[in-house]
């Protein structure tokens, strides 16, 4: 997507917004369409429970229909939208202490090709598992510009802080996760 045509899109949602405020229904529900699945990837990579992520989820929309009316359009929507759903989500972890763990995969008797997705998913396990045990900001970090796709700018503007705050804390986060996934990229070298 180029910029002119993101830039489209923002202005689109900031309407769509302000029609909300209004008492929209059909714009609320288009905003839903267009963001609830990419929040619920975040609160779910965040909560590591899929439950919690949809209540995660569904508060962040309930509380966007409720404040419509007060969304300054300084920040894109999305924007706006993942620092509702962070908020709740780091409201959530610290009521609960912190990550559950992933249950582990039943054991069968498996394909090459179901070896090959196996090995996937365990790579995936192991980046999720390498994800939560950083310090939440690191995590929201990493998860925001990584796998979510905003710029630094706009995940500094999720997570409240500047825009050296958000380098550090993506520097820090990525050499964690590079020590710590070491040993599992060694294990793929040698198999």
């Amino acid at each position: 997507m180029t910029h002119s045509q993101q830039q489209m899109v923002s202005d689109d949602d900031a309407a769509l917004v302000l029609r909300v405020g209004e008492g929209d229904v059909g714009a609320y529900r288009e905003l839903v369409r267009r963001y609830a699945p990419k929040l619920s990837r975040f609160a779910e990579r965040l909560l590591r429970d899929a439950s919690e992520a949809e209540d995660v989820v569904q508060e962040t929309f309930l509380r966007l229909w409720q404040r419509a009316r007060d969304y300054v359009p300084d920040a894109r929507v999305t924007t706006w939208l993942h620092r509702i759903t962070h908020n709740l989500a780091v409201d959530r972890l610290r009521a609960r202490g912190r990550l559950k763990p992933l249950p582990d995969e039943d054991d069968m008797p498996i394909s090459a090709r179901q070896l090959s997705l196996l090995d996937e998913k365990r790579r995936v396990l192991a980046l999720n598992d390498a994800i939560a045990a950083l310090p939440e900001r690191q995590a929201a970090a990493v998860t925001l510009v990584h796998l979510h796709g905003l710029s630094g700018k706009e995940a500094a503007e999720v997570l409240g802080v500047g825009a050296e705050a958000i380098e550090s804390l993506l520097a820090r986060a990525r050499r964690t996760l590079k020590a710590e996934l070491a040993p599992e990229r060694a294990a793929r070298g040698a198999s």
